[in-house]
């Protein structure tokens, strides 16, 4: 349940349109609400910043479109990765207003009359090596429009041609986090990392030959990374990276707002 609601359902109560018993059912069992197929968490943004996820790959559109609703109803922001072709067309029709990303394989629902959350959302700078790794960086940064974060892109800037990244070395300055997106040998992130003063997630892509091995390569050089500022998430895991330098940026923005008296968590 969204603060908003909860807002409504207690001024409700004090004014007595609203029994205490309702109350409780209304916000019982712990934002836990049954779709028929999935038991949807509707306080995850409440505990952990953000709103629960679907990942679409094996679930009916059916399926999916039930949690949509359920979450619409609610006033969050669904957000679905994997989604087939197939799925995309059974969702842009229950929802027109939905956005689907065909190269991310991700699809959006933001409720109407939405706020722009970016002055909370805070900035992530999103590189990837080569045009070859960019579902996977487009996967990251439908995560991080979701995420309300404001981004800036830097594409095909791998180590191949390291002077390509020094002149995008203004697109990293001041960021919160910095997604690297990588395949082949997965060096990227170490030299990004030894430009920058903030968190860098390494995500390794399966782009490679034969002894890449489907991006086992990349996840074993960006976990050796010699750059003490580079994490890493799993092959090919756009939304892990784009999800965890998105909450990154998210408690960035609310310290520097907080510090400055504009927001209170």
């Amino acid at each position: 349940m969204n603060d908003s609601a909860l807002h409504q359902l207690a001024r409700a109560l004090l004014a007595g349109e609203l029994s205490a018993d309702a109350f409780l059912r209304e916000i019982a069992p712990l934002g836990i609400t049954d779709t028929g197929d999935t038991q949807l968490d509707l306080d995850r943004r409440r505990r952990c910043g953000f709103p629960e996820v679907v990942f679409g790959q094996g679930k009916t559109a059916e399926a999916i479109e039930r949690i949509f609703r359920k979450s619409a109803e609610h006033g969050i922001d669904a957000f679905a990765t994997r989604i087939s072709s197939d799925q995309a067309k059974c969702l842009a029709a229950a929802f027109p207003a939905g956005r689907y990303n065909p190269v991310a394989r991700t699809f959006r629902l933001l409720p109407p009359n939405r706020p722009s959350p970016r002055e909370e959302g805070g900035r992530v700078t999103l590189v990837s090596a080569g045009t070859s790794d960019l579902p996977v960086a487009e996967e990251a940064r439908e995560t991080l429009l979701w995420t309300g974060a404001e981004i800036r892109m830097v594409h095909d800037v791998g180590v191949a041609g390291p002077h390509r990244l020094h002149a995008h070395l203004d697109q990293l300055a001041g960021a919160d986090a910095v997604v690297v997106v990588a395949g082949m040998e997965g060096a990227l992130p170490s030299v990004v990392g030894g430009w920058v003063d903030c968190p860098v997630v390494a995500v390794p892509t399966s782009v490679g030959y034969g002894a890449s091995f489907g991006g086992l390569a990349a996840l074993l050089g960006m976990l050796n990374s010699c750059a003490s500022n580079v994490t890493v998430v799993n092959i090919d895991a756009g939304f892990k990276g784009g999800y965890v330098a998105g909450l990154i940026a998210r408690n960035a923005a609310l310290a520097r707002n907080a510090a400055r008296g504009k927001f209170a968590r």
